[in-house]
């Protein structure tokens, strides 16, 4: 037989994968793993798409998606952010924000050029680039620098080479967060390099500590090379919706539909009404479940201080990145030794990069009460090693 395609061959499964396969496996086991919001979907919503049905709204939309979509989009991201889109131009609805990824990645690389993905980053983008053809160019951030990219490191990456900057705040595994007054330096080096960029804001409603979210899509020199990522599944809690858009300037996101339109046709017809109720009635929903995941985000910043345990201050997103570096073990041996003994699964660093070395990823989307038995096994398993 002929062989199958190398660039899937050399490929490497998701680290998160496994330890979700063992737990399956443990029926008192406590997972910290998943990055999914353990709300339901609020009920108008559900509500909305169960009428869709009933009313045999069960055809095609546009490639594009539902106009009324487009529009609520674009009106709902010009009040919060400041950015200005076209909705019949510039907008595509997708299935969810990770097919916005490859659709941007496929329609900017050429073979060998080179795209640069700070990491510690979600495990998609490195498997992404390469099946456009491009060239990962991995960016390692520092922990001493709460996991912010500096201009300086962006600049010592950027090659004649470099076409495409992904950028992904707030932050999946680290829970970093970028001002607008850090990003304007990164916008003026992508306008001096002529670079692309892609902007994964989906963790953008789930910022704390008072100031909002800020878009790079929003500042000078950028609407005209940012392809804005975001989606329905983290703010609303509907991830099995598979709701997800991208924002572009026309003559990119014009290529991306035409690739959508091969592969896909158009996303879900229930979900897209379903996400038209959403954007439209959903703020009280989303601050709800912010205010929520906040008072879970202290919780376990005073469990980690009271173990001793160093970890940054994380203001987005619903993660926690602390270091484990002292146990001497990989981030990996960690987390397995800790799921066998105290049954307490949490995803090593390493997944998300090299840099990742040294530091786990736990998620907050879980109850207090399941995070409080959490860190009382996670203190048993601390304490037993530094009385070894």
């Amino acid at each position: 037989m002929k062989p199958l395609n190398q660039t899937v061959l050399d490929m490497k499964p998701s680290g998160i994968r496994k330890f979700f396969d063992i737990v399956s496996e443990m029926p008192d086991a406590i997972s910290l793993g998943v990055g999914e919001p353990d709300f339901d979907t609020p009920w108008h919503i559900c509500d909305e798409g169960i009428y869709t049905l009933e009313k045999g709204r069960t055809f095609y939309t546009s490639n594009s998606g539902l106009m009324e979509l487009r529009e609520e989009i674009c009106k709902w991201y010009k009040k919060k952010y400041g950015v200005d889109h076209d909705p019949a131009k510039e907008a595509l609805i997708t299935v969810g924000g990770s097919e916005g990824i490859d659709l941007a990645l496929r329609a900017l690389i050429c073979p060998g050029d080179e795209v640069i993905i700070p990491e510690p980053s979600y495990v998609s983008y490195v498997p992404c680039v390469a099946l456009a053809d491009g060239v990962p160019v991995t960016l390692p951030l520092k922990n001493e620098n709460q996991f912010k990219l500096t201009p300086e490191e962006l600049e010592s990456a950027i090659t004649e080479k470099t076409k495409v900057l992904i950028l992904s705040f707030p932050n999946n595994p680290t829970g970093a967060i970028m001002t607008k007054e850090e990003l304007e330096p990164i916008a003026k080096l992508a306008v001096e390099h002529d670079l692309y960029v892609i902007s994964d804001e989906i963790y953008s409603e789930l910022t704390y500590g008072g100031a909002p979210h800020a878009s790079i899509a929003a500042l000078p020199g950028m609407p005209e090379r940012t392809i804005v990522i975001n989606g329905f599944s983290k703010a609303y809690a509907m991830t099995g919706w598979r709701m997800g858009y991208a924002l572009a300037p026309e003559e990119i996101c014009r290529e991306m539909t035409k690739i959508h339109q091969f592969c896909i046709m158009c996303a879900p017809t229930t979900s897209q009404y379903a996400a038209v109720e959403a954007i439209k009635n959903g703020d009280k929903d989303i601050a709800k479940m912010r205010e929520s995941y906040d008072k879970r985000r202290h919780f376990l910043l005073k469990q980690f201080e009271t173990m001793g345990l160093p970890c940054f201050e994380p203001k987005g997103a619903f993660y926690m990145f602390p270091c484990i570096k002292e146990f001497g073990m990989s981030s990996d041996e960690f987390a397995t030794t800790l799921l066998r003994e105290e049954e307490l699964a949490v995803v090593p660093g390493s997944a998300f990069g090299d840099c990742g070395e040294g530091f786990i990823r736990i998620s907050y989307a879980y109850s207090i009460d399941e995070l409080r038995e959490a860190m009382d096994r996670m203190s048993r398993f601390i304490l037993k090693r530094r009385n070894a």
